[in-house]
């Protein structure tokens, strides 16, 4: 390992008096990819955010290069050699790459922004990380997220960054961009760069990093090299138990009548889309970023309606209609198009029922249903960890007991305690009765859950394979010519 970069001794903070972290170490060396794992509220975030300058410590100390820095500003922390790449991107996507790349520092000439020379050390930052699919002039907004990443990574190294902070950099990538990037991760740390990687993709983490340190309820477990550790051993670390599995055992019972029929289905984005749901059975819903999943998800649920086709018991113009026609939808970005943030917990889970004017669930019970049992109903939804958040989405569509319930993305960016409880309500509304349509981008997750996956291409079904089908012949289908 060459020489340490980042030593963090002793970290403590406390917010309102909970002490969330608590005499936290955490080292990381010139060219090494350092992960740092733990479930929802195991004090990653803040950890990092200390680092990055957001946040100060109570206590301890952080050096860097083995000077002892205190940060009062992101900025102080950027100047020092620290770049953040957030989960939700924070780049602004009405400007261009070299815009964003160099924000708030742009070169001046004569007293205006020297563009030329903005765009020509883009260009050379482009280059160095091997990116030709798109330049300095184009617009973020054009760039697909896998190319957004991208453009962070060059902003980080446009800061001359001597530790980059990766915070579930890989959480709205499909596998396929999420290799992509590990490359562009191994070939900063080949430079020299420390990289602090946050993920709860196990396996990406065993396959990414040199070391791994765990946390948990705001202490340090562990710090262990990566060849030493596997999947079962980081969830025991990390939850402090043994999980017996990773997904719920299937149905042993053979599927129910068809909840839901298409026939033809198409729309500006879909063609020929012909699917039945059956009452009991998980469908996962397999496809590389673009192939349609989510369109898909939307045109069965009124939000993009179908234009062409036939759907039983009814084709869906509008949420309202589908709602009515008994299909949920818990949607991939829970923060934008799932909850209301600054609402209850009681308002967000009591949504359509309310709005329906449903027969209504008493809350107390139907938060102990979804596993939120402790939280109070008054809680404002964005105070909660990311695997709450999405249970309370759930709740939402428990309450209102959908005959299909389509789940985009259920469990992206949660923690594998709160992964497996909404693996383990996903079998037990199936087992109710309920009809399932699952999307995943983590293919291990996907061949878990389903009965049978039903594979997308480029707005087709380009095929269906059986419970059980390997990640190989999921690719094969997937990205066929």
């Amino acid at each position: 390992m060459h020489d340490c970069v980042l030593k963090m001794t002793g970290i403590t903070k406390s917010f309102q008096g909970v002490r969330v972290l608590d005499g936290v170490d955490l080292e990381a060396s010139a060219g090494e990819v350092h992960a740092v794992v733990g479930e929802n509220g195991a004090g990653k975030s803040t950890l990092m955010k200390i680092l990055a300058g957001a946040h100060a410590p109570d206590g301890g100390s952080v050096e860097i290069d083995g000077r002892t820095v205190v940060f009062g500003h992101p900025v102080q922390a950027q100047r020092a050699g620290v770049a953040i790449m957030h989960q939700e991107l924070s780049l602004l996507p009405e400007r261009t790459v070299a815009e964003n790349v160099f924000l708030g520092r742009e070169p001046v000439r004569r007293g205006l922004v020297d563009r030329a020379a903005m765009e020509s050390a883009t260009a050379e930052l482009l280059d160095s990380v091997g990116e030709e699919s798109f330049g300095p002039r184009d617009l973020v907004r054009r760039l697909p997220v896998a190319r957004r990443q991208v453009v962070e990574i060059a902003k980080a190294l446009s800061l001359n960054a001597r530790i980059v902070v990766m915070d579930e950099p890989t959480a709205a990538l499909a596998e396929h961009e999420a290799e992509l990037l590990h490359t562009l991760v191994r070939r900063l740390a080949s430079r020299g760069i420390a990289i602090l990687y946050v993920s709860h993709r196990l396996r990406e983490i065993l396959d990414l990093a040199d070391r791994i340190t765990v946390l948990k309820d705001g202490s340090r477990v562990t710090t262990a090299d990566a060849s030493t550790m596997d999947a079962p051993t980081l969830v025991r670390l990390m939850i402090g138990r043994e999980l017996d599995s990773y997904y719920p055992p299937r149905a042993a019972e053979p599927p129910g009548p068809v909840k839901l029929s298409v026939r033809g289905g198409g729309n500006a984005r879909l063609r020929g889309i012909d699917l039945d749901l059956r009452a009991g059975e998980i469908v996962g819903l397999a496809g590389l970023q673009g192939s349609g999943r989510t369109e898909l998800a939307k045109a069965l649920f009124g939000a993009a309606p179908f234009t062409s086709g036939e759907m039983t018991p009814c084709r869906p113009c509008s949420v309202r209609e589908g709602i009515a026609a008994g299909i949920g939808l818990v949607t991939e970005d829970r923060k934008a198009e799932g909850l209301l943030l600054n609402q209850p917990v009681r308002d967000n889970a009591l949504l359509v029922t309310r709005a329906t004017r449903m027969r209504r669930p008493g809350i107390e019970r139907l938060l102990e249903r979804v596993g939120l049992g402790p939280l109070r109903p008054t809680q404002e939804v964005r105070l909660l960890s990311g695997g709450n958040q999405q249970k309370v989405v759930l709740a939402r569509w428990v309450a209102a007991a959908p005959r299909v319930l389509l789940l985009d993305e259920p469990t992206r960016g949660v923690d594998v305690g709160a992964k497996a409880a909404i693996h383990e309500l996903t079998r037990e509304l199936a087992r109710d009765g309920t009809a399932v349509l699952m999307i995943s981008s983590e293919l291990p997750e996907l061949i878990g859950m389903s009965d049978r996956i039903v594979v997308l291409r480029d707005g087709r079904i380009a095929g269906a394979l059986p419970a059980g089908s390997t990640e190989e012949s999921v690719m094969r289908l997937a990205a066929a010519s």
